[in-house]
């Protein structure tokens, strides 16, 4: 949970809420056919539920400052794995600080996949 104080109030953002704001980010951009469960616990929560979740593949880890973004994702073969990180990146960047003002300090792309 990230917590910041503004002149107005306190605001709290879940995890939850980055991990899917950023999912949809990521799932949306060309090139990219799916994400890998990054963790154990994702990896249980994807075999007992029938679709794939937004939030799958993804570590968040921050503060209010800033954040660091960990993704696990599956490419279409041929494509440019250079141009697909890349176009990822700026997304989940322009994504998060449009939408909750928090800067994002780095993006890890890691391609556990290429799907034909």
């Amino acid at each position: 949970m990230i917590i910041y104080e503004t002149r107005i109030g306190k605001i709290d953002i879940s995890e939850s809420f980055l991990s899917k704001l950023i999912g949809h980010e990521v799932t949306s951009c060309f090139g990219v056919v799916g994400m890998i469960p990054s963790s154990n616990r994702q990896r249980f929560v994807s075999m007992l539920s029938k679709g794939q979740s937004l939030d799958t593949g993804i570590k968040v880890s921050g503060n209010a400052d800033s954040i660091n973004v960990e993704l696990h994702i599956v490419v279409t073969y041929g494509m440019n794995i250079n141009a697909i990180a890349a176009s990822i990146t700026e997304k989940v960047k322009y994504a998060v600080m449009e939408t909750t003002g928090i800067n994002v300090n780095k993006v890890i792309v890691k391609v556990d996949g290429i799907k034909e």
